[in-house]
């Protein structure tokens, strides 16, 4: 699943809880200061919502370059990944 800035990659897992991997590449976002408030945005919103999710590695890979990191922006598309990953879970 993608969004403007992030993808999100999912597969199941033999392991009683879900996992989270971070994909911020260092050609994409420079300054380490910003891939690392990066990686904390998306760590914060899969802890939010750890318990909505089944036995399943996460991932969320950076796949556009950002001039500023919005906070706000980011959050949101990172929920909307996982409310559309909800959603296909309970159509299937």
């Amino acid at each position: 699943m993608s969004g403007e800035f992030l993808q999100f990659y999912v597969k199941p897992s033999s392991l009683d809880y879900p996992r989270l991997g971070l994909i911020v590449a260092k050609k994409l976002e420079r300054h380490a200061v910003r891939r690392n408030r990066l990686k904390r945005l998306l760590r914060e919103v899969f802890r939010m919502h750890q318990q909505e999710l089944d036995k399943m590695d996460c991932v969320f890979r950076l796949q556009r370059s950002l001039t500023q990191i919005d906070s706000v922006r980011i959050r949101r598309e990172a929920e909307m990944l996982i409310l559309r990953l909800r959603m296909k879970q309970c159509r299937d």
